[in-house]
């Protein structure tokens, strides 16, 4: 009952429910970027043969090329071989986030054009291709990142707040020490150490963003060991991790859901940051990052700067919107 009532709270409010379509759409989209822009086929006839090249590799060799090399089905002489012999279809963007379009008549970066709709990057990359896979990047990265940061804060924040004493004095000892670390130091460290990539980025990360929830329920847990039900349990020899979880965890959740898309936000807002300042992924990812320092480089391309501002507007704003949302339908003094 009163999980229905909060989704129809939630749903009453159009813009936070509007806002979660939208970033649905989005992530739908992002999470088909292979089917919407590849330089790829769906599928190719050559020779009276079926090929699929959008979910297996096939040589060079397969489509009357010299070599065993994997297919560039960019090559002119493929193109020509496959249009002489059979036919292929292609997907809207014909351009993956990685694909260098080495015919274009004009230096890079290119503007907008029927063949590049957003225009392309310094390198003659598809800038449309490359926010749609950067989109679906950045969105599951924030989701790994707040789910695990969630976890880690909320299992800190129970045994500080259900057990108190001695224990909550040292964790938040530690906190506080824990806290005041330089972090971008920390991430310039690692950096020069290991090679970044997606894991050991999320690793990184994920040793300072699980303290922002602690301190939420820290609180919610100190208040609720009080409670009369707490005590009623703990007289009949209920086990404290079974009160924790059953009884007191339920009330500290409530609190804690509505900060989830403001860390969502955060986390976008951090990988794209450290993508920007050359300590993110490597050049070989689909980085909003990567754009925005494109589009400080280039200042005479303003449709590089242009595009990356609203693709992270509109995710952040969103994010935003959806977190409002939750806040106030889990407002038990709102009666809406």
């Amino acid at each position: 009952m009163v999980a229905n009532s909060t989704v129809h709270k939630f749903l009453k409010n159009k813009r936070a429910s509007w806002s979660l379509v939208v970033l649905a759409v989005i992530f739908v989209f992002s999470l088909c970027a292979e089917l919407i822009a590849n330089d790829k086929p769906f599928i190719a006839q050559y020779k009276g043969k079926l090929y699929f090249p959008i979910l297996f590799e096939y040589t060079d060799r397969d489509f009357g090329g010299d070599f065993p090399t994997p297919a560039d089905y960019k090559d002119p002489l493929i193109i020509k071989n496959i249009k002489q012999n059979g036919w292929a279809i292609y997907p809207i963007i014909p351009f993956s986030f990685n694909t260098v379009d080495y015919n274009l008549n004009v230096p890079t970066p290119s503007s907008p054009s029927k063949t590049h709709w957003l225009g392309t990057d310094d390198e003659g990359r598809d800038v449309l291709a490359r926010i749609l896979y950067g989109i679906r990047l950045s969105i599951v990265f924030a989701f790994l990142l707040t789910l695990l940061s969630s976890v880690l804060g909320i299992i800190a924040g129970a045994l500080q707040g259900y057990f108190g004493g001695r224990l909550d004095i040292l964790l938040q000892r530690f906190l506080e020490i824990w806290d005041s670390m330089p972090q971008l130091f920390v991430l310039i460290i690692f950096a020069s150490i290991f090679e970044p990539t997606f894991l050991t980025l999320l690793f990184i990360m994920l040793l300072f963003s699980w303290t922002g929830l602690v301190g939420v329920v820290r609180a919610e847990f100190l208040r609720a060991r009080n409670f009369e039900f707490v005590k009623a349990a703990k007289a009949l020899g209920v086990s404290n991790m079974r009160i924790m979880y059953r009884h007191i965890l339920p009330n500290a959740l409530v609190a804690t859901v509505t900060f989830v898309p403001f860390l969502l936000s955060e986390a976008v807002v951090a990988l794209t940051a450290l993508d920007f300042l050359g300590l993110g992924l490597p050049q070989d990812y689909p980085s909003l990052g990567d754009l925005v320092r494109q589009g400080k480089d280039n200042l005479q391309a303003p449709w590089l700067g242009l595009s990356i501002f609203v693709t992270l507007s509109v995710l952040l704003t969103l994010l935003i919107f959806i977190g409002e949302g939750l806040r106030d339908a889990l407002d038990t003094r709102k009666n809406q």
